[in-house]
């Protein structure tokens, strides 16, 4: 029956269909991989945003080079900021509103100079590409609790006298004149003393891990689904081949007997035509042809044993008949 996925045709198809369900497999595991590496980055934030926090002579290491595994994790600096120097990153956004976020370097009491991002600041409306106002960072001794984040890439792109494109420590410590620790800066979590005004807070990021085990579970149903529409699709063929083939078989079946379509099936050739039937008769190749037989067989087999029920008479019958021709009652 199933003799003809060996064809060419039918080959390609189970070809496609296994290239495609691999591809599936492969999207549905990248997504995978992108819901793991999400929820690493959850424990991170879980585990690190809200611990104690350290002081720098512990977590000096870690502005020097970043470990993975520690972002987030809160720093307590004492020193003073060198406003002098600041610089505003460009493009950044906060609940969807456009704006900037403020980078202030920080001295340390032990001479170290690291990099804090005070907060977002809005789009301003007095000057096109700059913020209105630039809160003061607090003057003199200070001490800021900040969370660790890593340098972010480099972008080719410029920006404005005063301003960066990203938060990219080696472009910073490249503008200042003064050794910077280029491994990690610190998003701060609280001033003291605080100022009466300040950036806004940047908000703890989220720790939904998104939609990638849906995509994943779909693309892999996607490769399922096309196995079994390969499977069910070759199981039709067949089942078509089997029809074709009994019909082919009642057509020969009719044509040898020596019915046609134009009689109905409502019976068979007189004796003396039927030799000559079945010598010129050419049996019906075609599809509708041997369906017409297969549906109407039965029904014709039916009507041929009434009629000849019909016209069979007993003897008794017979001998009446000849009686009454002969004027005896």
């Amino acid at each position: 029956m199933y003799r003809f996925l060996f064809s060419r045709r039918w080959m390609g198809y189970f070809v496609l269909a296994i290239v495609f369900a691999i591809a599936c497999v492969l999207l549905g595991r990248w997504q995978m991989d992108r819901r793991a590496e999400t929820q690493a980055n959850i424990n991170r934030i879980v585990t690190n945003y809200n611990s104690a926090p350290v002081a720098f002579a512990q977590a000096k290491p870690l502005f020097e080079h970043m470990d993975t595994a520690r972002e987030w994790s809160q720093v307590k600096l004492h020193g003073t900021y060198l406003p002098q120097d600041q610089l505003i990153v460009r493009n950044r956004t906060l609940n969807g509103q456009p704006g900037y976020q403020v980078l202030v370097p920080f001295r340390v009491n032990s001479g170290d100079t690291v990099i804090v991002d005070r907060g977002f600041l809005p789009i301003g409306n007095k000057e096109n590409g700059r913020p209105d106002s630039i809160p003061d960072a607090p003057r003199g001794d200070v001490t800021v609790v900040v969370r660790l984040r890593p340098s972010e890439p480099a972008l080719d792109r410029g920006a404005p006298s005063g301003q960066i494109a990203s938060i990219d420590l080696n472009q910073f410590a490249s503008q200042v004149k003064y050794p910077l620790l280029t491994g990690a800066y610190g998003r701060m979590a609280s001033e003291s003393p605080a100022p009466a005004v300040a950036p806004m807070q940047l908000p703890m990021p989220a720790t939904d891990e998104g939609t990638h085990l849906s995509y994943s579970l779909q693309w892999f149903a996607f490769g399922v689904l096309m196995i079994l529409g390969f499977g069910y699709a070759a199981r039709q063929q067949a089942k078509n081949d089997a029809l074709d083939a009994e019909d082919a078989e009642l057509a020969r079946a009719a044509a040898a007997a020596g019915e046609t379509p134009d009689d109905g099936g409502q019976g068979t050739a007189e004796p003396g035509a039927e030799s000559a039937a079945g010598a010129g008769a050419v049996p019906p190749s075609s599809h509708t042809a041997a369906k017409y037989w297969r549906q109407n067989r039965k029904k014709a087999e039916r009507k041929t044993a009434e009629r000849r029920a019909a016209g069979r008479r007993s003897a008794e019958d017979e001998e009446d008949a000849i009686l009454d021709a002969q004027g005896f009652k």
